[in-house]
């Protein structure tokens, strides 16, 4: 029996990446505390939440491949969250003026069958344009991208704002990268092509 493919997400951006492969799947919302733990990094972040959704919906299933996934943005040391509002997306953006960040993607696939947990965390590099005071309002007022960590959307009109893109798989930056995840299902038996 075909083991069934699971998405521990309610991210309507991954899951549309996802639809990129054109395999069946089901989308179930993972109830994961997202907290960092004390002395955390980023990247341990990102993997840990990345098991712990793939984990929280698992127990559901008796023979799929579950995948989870969690990104972080990082400009300077600190941790970006979504903005959530005009104001908050403004400053991120003004701190990230000529600048490179680094999102931190944590993904992971769990088998329910044999238990076997693969895991990765994918960096992936954004350079800056520099940016004024009138060009972040502008896009800000015409994209809106204050549920996106970071304060830009790149498959957007986001990507006006960027100099260069340095990472492994471009998919990463919206939140599920899927060059390595075709080779995780494919560790798993699950061929995508």
């Amino acid at each position: 029996m075909t083991a069934q493919l699971v998405l521990a997400s309610t991210s309507p951006f991954r899951k549309q990446l996802l639809e990129k492969l054109h395999l069946s799947f089901l989308t179930e919302k993972p109830n994961v505390d997202e907290t960092p733990l004390d002395d955390e990094t980023a990247q341990q972040l990102v993997e840990r939440l990345a098991i712990e959704k793939a984990q929280a919906v698992t127990a559901n299933f008796e023979n799929a491949l579950v995948i989870g996934s969690d990104q972080v943005c990082m400009n300077n040391g600190q941790i970006l969250g979504k903005p959530g509002n005009f104001e908050n997306a403004f400053q991120q953006l003004k701190a990230a003026s000529g600048k490179s960040i680094t999102f931190y993607t944590g993904l992971a696939v769990i088998n329910s069958k044999t238990g076997n947990i693969q895991s990765i965390v994918e960096p992936y590099v954004v350079k800056f344009r520099v940016l004024s005071d009138q060009m972040i309002s502008n896009y800000l007022n015409k994209e809106q991208p204050y549920n996106c960590a970071g304060s830009f959307k790149s498959e957007g009109y986001g990507i006006s704002l960027f100099d260069a893109f340095e990472g492994k798989d471009p998919n990463s930056l919206i939140g599920l990268p899927l060059i390595s995840l075709i080779s995780m299902l494919e560790n798993e038996g699950m061929r995508v092509v």
